[in-house]
């Protein structure tokens, strides 16, 4: 917003002719409805973004028949913590020094797997 402000006075301090101020008077006013208008949109997608991120949740949390899920893909591995995002709930199964997590819907239906070190190495992240 302060940057939008800067280039609003910036297209109104200068001196023009009168023919150039109708022009400018309308790229101005374009200028400050997009501005309010990004301004208004910026809340939506941060929040967007914040209801995307993983949250680290304890057992208790989670839904039986997704623990349940889980036990059936951790099969001689051990669940080391659980997490959420948004709707759906994701188990961190160690097996063999390996870490996998397991994404699933909060019915238990498994939606992926993946490698959860490749995952926090991206993020740069130390599990």
């Amino acid at each position: 917003m302060k940057y939008v402000l800067q280039i609003v006075f910036a297209l109104t301090s200068k001196p023009r002719f009168v023919c150039e101020r109708k022009t400018n008077m309308k790229t101005i006013i374009k200028s400050s409805v997009f501005a309010v208008g990004v301004a208004l949109c910026m809340p939506l997608a941060l929040a967007k973004e914040k209801e995307h991120e993983e949250q680290t949740i304890s057992q208790s949390d989670v839904p039986a028949a997704v623990q349940q899920a889980a036990e059936s893909q951790a099969k001689g591995g051990k669940i080391v913590r659980w997490e959420k995002e948004g709707n759906n709930f994701e188990a961190v199964i160690d097996k063999n020094g390996k870490q996998v997590g397991v994404e699933m819907d909060a019915n238990g239906k498994v939606l992926s797997k993946h490698n959860e070190s490749k995952e926090h190495k991206e993020k740069g992240e130390k599990y």
